[in-house]
């Protein structure tokens, strides 16, 4: 049985609390200072509602996110910097790094991993026992 392909995003925060780590799966997610943000940035250096992350479909099936500046048209006061660039907006791509302010960045990881059958064994499926597993008889 051929093992399935399986992506988790992940966004690891540190601000002004330390490290704290998010698995994204939701479509969208809010990014910001704000206490009904998703994603909360524990900083006076950015916005109520900094960033959002949107999720966009692939045409085989799996989906990334985009980081966009800013909620709803409304950009934030001290923007994105994305790998060193100011950018409006980004496809999010294996360990990018974004500043949202002084002190205040994140790092993203899209991990790949393979998911392991959970059918029966096949038939040439062989376990093979050491000699040394085997205990002797003691007289």
């Amino acid at each position: 049985m051929p093992s399935k392909l399986h992506l988790n995003h992940l966004l690891i925060i540190e601000d002004d609390q330390g490290r704290k780590e998010f698995t994204l799966e939701k479509p969208e997610y809010c990014v910001g200072r704000d206490q009904k943000c998703d994603i909360r940035l524990y900083s006076q250096f950015v916005s109520r509602r900094h960033a959002t992350l949107v999720q966009k479909m692939r045409g085989d099936g799996s989906y990334y996110y985009r980081i966009v500046d800013g909620d709803k048209g409304k950009p934030s006061a001290n923007g994105l910097l994305i790998n060193g660039r100011k950018l409006q907006s980004h496809d999010l791509e294996d360990e990018d790094e974004i500043v949202f302010g002084p002190q205040v960045r994140a790092r993203y990881f899209h991990l790949k991993k393979e998911s392991i059958p959970t059918g029966p064994p096949d038939e040439w499926d062989i376990t093979l026992i050491s000699p040394n597993m085997v205990g002797e008889d003691e007289t």
